[in-house]
């Protein structure tokens, strides 16, 4: 009942008639700058390499300033959205902001590998204190039957972020250097702090204990399971290799079976995934994360080196992908409150899957540049009816006490595929590398900027569309899982006041 006697102090504030919307595009800024981070290390990864690490050609240590970032995100995300349900998620969101900011800063200015990969480490935990704060808010104040338009422009932020990113980072490398990638987000986490306080409404917040046990059996779990698939191909696979990473696999086995026994509040709420959509969703938006992620790699290594391209034009054949996906994504949001999620969401995973295939098969040193711009646009319809219907999927039955929680595992499931796909793709370019070009993991080479002799460009774009044989594969995991999500009428009860709000402080549950 203790929640019932801090909602009720704050009730009034968050049931105010005033639009739910400017609260969403406020937050919307700093969402949007956390996601572009995610991607837009991939086409400054040549540039990063050239002046921190230009001593060897092995591309898995420049892969850790996209790992790093992305395994901090991912550990913490379970916790943070718990964070947001007691303290409030306007202000872990803003402490958030303010920590990802400030280590922007500090990546931007970092003069060796190991200082960026432990600065974009702490980059990571603050993208974890914001995340879940958005999808959490959107679930408690936008009335149901605007839901799945809310959420719409969410997953539409994350699309076109994830797609965006690249572009700006050619934009800001080939103009103004690498570190401007990351000196970038000061203005912008300004102006998403200042538009934060004001915008964003006061909710009411609910004690939780916290499961220390999980956090920690689930970070090292990760941890021991991403370390093991990114080093792998330098240590040969040996034994010490396969043993992390069995024991990964062990302890996040462990890791359910404590949630399952826990009896007072678990770090994941099972009971959640009861719910078909939610699980499926789920298991989408991990395959979508690693796609992502996975994809951007090989293909920006392949522009620069096998074509000779600059990060801006590289990062310009992208163009029609964000156009198609910001274009449409609006048009899809609308739309997901009328008709069944699959309807939507199999032509477009399709669509991203024949885009992967399309990439593959043309990526060669002799073709014509504007070839790429075909599947680029095909990408980009594809990602437009992706993002949202998987995550209204997701959150549409979530009772307001576990918006956090389920937030929060949402987004550690869609970070955790985006980890793993950057260290499994980090491993199977390598491997694909030593094939088509024998010793390109031990030698002195420069795999580093410039177009490469054509000797050489041929079998390593052959390697680089070798290695988009993984998001493709992984892509279809996807298709299967939204094959098993099924329709939820939007609810028509407390329309005209934030979702579920009242309920929640009265009833605490």
């Amino acid at each position: 009942m203790s929640q019932t006697s801090t909602g009720a102090t704050r009730t009034p504030a968050a049931a105010h008639p005033r639009s739910p919307w400017p609260a969403l595009w406020a937050l919307i800024i700093g969402f949007f700058m956390i996601l572009v981070d995610t991607t837009i290390v991939s086409v400054a990864n040549p540039a990063i390499k050239a002046a921190l690490d230009p001593a060897t050609s092995n591309l898995d240590n420049v892969v850790w300033v996209t790992s790093a970032y992305l395994l901090t995100y991912a550990v913490p995300l379970l916790i943070t959205g718990r964070l947001g349900d007691r303290f409030g998620p306007k202000n872990i969101y803003l402490i958030g902001l303010a920590v990802f900011t400030l280590a922007s800063v500090g990546c931007g200015l970092s003069t060796t590998l190991p200082m960026l990969i432990a600065m974009r480490a702490v980059q990571g935990l603050g993208a974890a204190l914001v995340t879940p704060q958005t999808m959490a808010v959107i679930t408690r104040t936008f009335p149901p039957n605007q839901r799945g338009a809310a959420m719409g422009l969410w997953g539409a932020t994350a699309g076109v972020a994830m797609l965006v990113g690249p572009l700006a980072g050619g934009l800001l490398v080939d103009g103004l250097g690498w570190e401007w990638i990351f000196f970038v987000n000061l203005p912008v986490g300004v102006i998403g702090f200042v538009m934060a306080v004001i915008l964003v409404p006061k909710l009411p917040t609910h004690p939780h204990k916290f499961d220390l046990v999980g956090v920690v059996l689930s970070a090292a779990a990760l941890f021991l399971i991403v370390f093991g698939l990114q080093e792998g191909e330098s240590y040969d696979w040996n034994g010490w290799i396969w043993t992390m990473i069995a024991g990964g696999v062990v302890l996040l086995v462990l890791f359910v079976w404590t949630q399952a026994r826990t009896k007072s509040e678990p770090l994941v709420p099972l009971g959640l995934f009861r719910d078909r959509n939610f699980s499926a969703a789920n298991l989408g938006i991990a395959a979508v994360g690693f796609t992502v992620t996975s994809m951007s790699l090989p293909l920006m290594f392949f522009y620069q080196l096998a074509l000779g391209r600059t990060p801006t034009e590289s990062a310009l054949l992208l163009i029609p992908m964000a156009l198609f996906a910001g274009g449409l994504a609006p048009v899809a949001g609308r739309l997901l409150d009328r008709i069944d999620p699959r309807l939507m969401l199999v032509p477009a995973l399709l669509a991203v899957a024949g885009s992967l295939v399309w990439y593959a098969l043309i990526m060669k040193p002799d073709t014509p540049v504007w070839a790429f711009l075909l599947p680029s646009a095909l990408m980009g319809i594809g990602n437009a009816g992706m993002w949202g219907p998987l995550a209204t999927s997701a959150t549409r039955n979530l009772p307001p006490r576990q918006a956090g929680a389920g937030a929060g595992i949402y987004n550690t499931t869609r970070t955790i595929g985006s980890v793993i796909g950057s260290a499994a793709v980090a491993a199977f370019m390598q491997g694909r590398l030593q094939d088509n070009l024998p010793g390109a993991g031990s030698h002195t080479g420069d795999f580093t900027a410039g177009a490469l002799p054509s000797m050489i460009a041929g079998p390593f774009a052959t390697a680089m569309a070798q290695t988009m044989i993984l998001p493709i594969v992984v892509i279809f995991v996807a298709v299967i899982a939204a094959l098993f999500l099924r329709k939820v009428p939007a609810p028509t009860h407390g329309a005209g006041a934030p979702a579920g709000e009242p309920a929640a402080s009265a009833g605490g549950h």
